[in-house]
């Protein structure tokens, strides 16, 4: 087993399978894409143990809190993590995470992104540690997300050479 497996088996986490599209909708593009010794991830959402996309939707500031942002922003970095599991073969393939960029679907005068995106960071932190897991970070309020969910989250790891 894996050192991350290891560290999701011990925090009681489990990685989802791939995203189950609403409506068939047909997604035409990769959810990690690997060139070179970087996986560039596409936007992920968060998603229920059985793929679909959680039912917590709306805007953070109207329909949820900013606590249930921030869980939210931890589903997603669990949906990515699966996806990166799924195109890797081993998360312990990831020299260093580099880049975040976590979008918001936030109601008017909401400013607190940085907090809701604060759920996928602290999640990467505690299982990669701080050297692995440090990155660069921004987070951005939105006036819409795809199928009116709280946060979509996109991101750059570095592979092990």
């Amino acid at each position: 087993m894996s050192k991350i497996e290891a560290r999701l088996q011990t925090a009681g986490l489990r990685l989802p399978p791939p995203l189950q599209p609403p409506g068939g909708l047909v997604f035409p593009f990769q959810f990690v894409r690997i060139v070179g010794r970087r996986a560039l991830i596409s936007g992920h959402g968060p998603q229920n143990a059985d793929g679909s996309i959680v039912a917590m939707l709306g805007k953070v500031g109207r329909e949820l809190s900013p606590e249930q942002g921030y869980a939210a922003a931890r589903l997603t970095a669990l949906s990515i993590l699966g996806s990166l599991q799924r195109a890797l073969g081993d998360l312990d393939r990831i020299a260093a995470w580099t880049r975040v960029f976590g979008m918001v679907n936030s109601a008017p005068g909401f400013n607190r992104q940085p907090g809701v995106i604060n759920g996928c960071s602290d999640l990467i932190l505690e299982l990669f540690g701080p050297e692995i897991g440090a990155h660069s970070r921004s987070a951005v309020g939105m006036a819409e997300l795809p199928f009116d969910i709280p946060v979509e989250i996109e991101g750059e790891v570095e592979l092990v050479s």
